[in-house]
């Protein structure tokens, strides 16, 4: 566990058996709250730190989840189960999936294959154990403290961004992009699409606050938390115009692949061998071609629909 303040600390999940992939954060205090889970594979993984951190069965209070893609909420079925006193706390619109997550994990197999058994699944939690959060929900964590939820919609329209406004901390889940161990900044935009333009207000929004400490769930601190919302904004811009004009030229998720790696190469923008190995490994690529594509075309259909 790495800590990032007095009372916050990063758990590395350990996706797929790998450090430097994907975290969760722990704010301890009175009423101690996991932001984020990691993959149900990793649920034993993130149970041990919990233990190590002294957080016992019935002194977890609150399961906070940016949003519902398996490799943040895989493990919060298992987790609640393991720690009964813990109320899972999610965006209103992805919510529903917890209680029910059939489709969503057939979905998740659907669409990512033989990748899915990296992530596992999602055991259902019971339906008045999860609350749905609205725009600015606040989690009391301790005395005068809270961890709100604000809506940042684009990697997903269920995403929120968590902030701990006494710390400045802010849990960005994959709103501002991933940064793997040792890596520079790149974009992570899932299947079967995304949403650029509501990326790039997220981003604005982020922008807004007063953010000291930005952390990622693909993973860590940020040093520079202006220049990475540029840089993250700026990317998206890159991959808005290069998808758009691959897809109205007819491109298939081949085509998409090479006009984003054309436009944004992978190598030096993540400036780390083993990190982009690591990307192409997971199939990361492969996830922002099918998003970006699933995007163009989906807004293409809007604009014929609009003449």
């Amino acid at each position: 566990m790495e800590q990032i303040h007095s009372d916050v600390f990063m758990i590395d999940t350990m996706l797929g058996g790998r450090p430097g992939i994907t975290g969760a954060y722990l704010f301890t205090g009175d009423q101690p709250a996991i932001v984020d889970t990691g993959a149900e594979t990793s649920a034993d993984t993130v149970d041990a730190a919990l233990a190590s951190a002294g957080i016992g069965p019935g002194d977890l209070a609150w399961i906070v989840l940016t949003h519902v893609h398996l490799d943040h909420c895989g493990a919060a079925g298992i987790l609640a189960e393991r720690y009964p006193s813990a109320t899972v706390v999610t965006h209103r619109r992805g919510a529903p999936h917890l209680v029910e997550p059939d489709r969503l994990v057939a979905g998740t197999e659907d669409i990512y294959g033989p990748f899915f058994s990296l992530y596992g699944g999602l055991q259902a939690i019971p339906e008045g154990r999860v609350i749905a959060a609205e725009d600015g929900h606040e989690v009391p964590i301790g005395p005068g403290r809270t961890l709100k939820l604000l809506d940042t919609p684009g990697h997903a329209p269920h995403h929120s961004v968590v902030l701990d406004e006494g710390s400045g901390t802010l849990v960005a889940g994959d709103a501002v992009g991933s940064r793997l161990e040792g890596s520079g900044l790149f974009p992570a935009y899932p299947p079967p699409r995304v949403d650029i333009a509501a990326i790039r207000a997220s981003l604005e929004r982020i922008s807004s606050l007063d953010v000291q400490t930005l952390c990622l769930a693909h993973i860590g601190t940020v040093d520079d938390v202006d220049a990475d919302l540029a840089r993250s904004d700026e990317q998206a811009r890159i991959y808005a115009d290069a998808g758009m004009a691959a897809a109205q030229g007819g491109a298939e998720h081949a085509d998409m692949a090479f006009a984003l790696e054309e436009a944004l190469p992978l190598v030096p923008n993540v400036g780390d061998d083993h990190a982009a190995v690591l990307w192409r490994v997971l199939g990361w690529e492969r996830n922002n071609a099918m998003g970006v594509l699933g995007w163009a075309r989906h807004e293409m259909k809007k604009a014929a629909v609009q003449d």
